[in-house]
């Protein structure tokens, strides 16, 4: 008995089963899966292949480097410097930041020599200087003198509106193999001399002037002479590998960063830095500027997509298990809500 059954259990591993189909006659349910399914066909199309285009694979991951030329000259007359020239090589400057900070004492003991005042402006000597009997105060320090003083004068290239960058920007997807550059490729030799960057008639030309990069963050470059400010210059790349390489290109976009309420003292921009000379006697010498100007960061962000056989056949896969699972609800709406006939 026990040798027959399990003959039979052999024999029935080699059975071929199908599923029995029952049609339900009800107009009800009949709209209901349909309305389900093309939901579903819609959402796979509509959403997930023409909307996110998940028949890509993607690489976020951009490689980019930035190089750029400022161009303008500027001609100033004033009581300091007298008549003077200025050109990229004078007024673009990497910056520097240096801070100011008493060092209070009441005898020698607080002033430890060879000690460095926490941003100040040098190291202190190991003497506590007092003035007019004061029982308070200051140590002596080994510093340039005379001191910074917190002046500011009037804006000395008021025509900077007018000067341009040329920003060149390189990037690769390493995933695609995929390089290029921002600069419009182009036989005519004069269109980089001639061209200035406009969303409408020139979007590919790396040429941009200032006053308009300000004006497209949504202030006047004018605002920004007295106290500096910081501008950023968003380059994104959003391509599409399988439209070809010439509809690959940047869009730009312009904001300011640094905080412009007149109550915040984060607001502007500005650094210091010296030029060192000697005098007739050998003595060292330097002139120490404050400067306020306009501070640019380019950030640039980038997302290649290109078609890949994995993301298609997995989100189609996706798209019939869920209609799979539609079908599957609507079978259990129709077991509970009306009534079987048995034949």
């Amino acid at each position: 008995m026990a040798g027959s059954s399990c003959n039979k259990y052999f024999v029935s591993l080699f059975d071929y089963k199908t599923k029995k189909y029952i049609v339900a006659r009800n107009k009800k349910v009949g709209v209901l899966y349909r309305l389900i399914q093309l939901s579903i066909i819609g959402y796979i199309i509509g959403w997930v292949f023409l909307s996110k285009k998940g028949y890509q694979e993607t690489d976020e991951a951009i490689q980019s480097s930035v190089i750029t030329k400022v161009k303008g000259v500027s001609v100033t007359n004033t009581t300091e410097s007298g008549l003077r020239v200025w050109s990229p090589e004078d007024y673009v400057i990497p910056s520097q930041s240096s801070h100011i900070l008493d060092a209070h004492c009441q005898d020698d003991k607080d002033c430890e020599e060879g000690k460095m005042v926490v941003a100040g402006h040098g190291v202190k000597s190991g003497k506590c200087i007092k003035k007019d009997g004061n029982t308070n105060g200051s140590c002596e320090i080994y510093a340039w003198c005379p001191i910074e003083k917190n002046k500011k004068t009037e804006s000395h290239l008021t025509n900077a509106e007018n000067f341009t960058i040329y920003i060149k920007n390189f990037i690769n997807f390493s995933k695609f193999k995929f390089s290029k550059s921002n600069v419009l490729e182009t036989d005519n030799k004069s269109y980089l001399k001639t061209c200035r960057y406009d969303e409408e008639l020139h979007p590919y030309c790396p040429i941009f002037r200032l006053g308009d990069i300000t004006k497209r963050a949504g202030f006047n470059i004018r605002d920004m002479y007295t106290n500096g400010g910081s501008i950023g210059i968003i380059i994104n790349w959003d391509c599409d590998l399988d439209k070809g390489y010439s509809n690959c290109n940047p869009q730009y976009r312009f904001t300011r960063l640094d905080k412009v309420s007149n109550k915040s003292s984060t607001a502007g921009f500005n650094f210091r830095h010296a030029w060192y000379f000697k005098n007739a006697a050998g003595e060292s010498y330097r002139s120490l500027y404050k400067v306020y100007g306009v501070r640019f960061n380019i950030m640039v962000h980038g997302k290649a997509g290109l078609f890949s056989i994995m993301p298609t056949a997995i989100n189609i896969a996706s798209g019939l298990a869920l209609m799979g699972a539609m079908s599957l609800k609507d079978n259990v709406m129709l077991q509970k809500h009306f009534t079987v006939c048995t034949v």
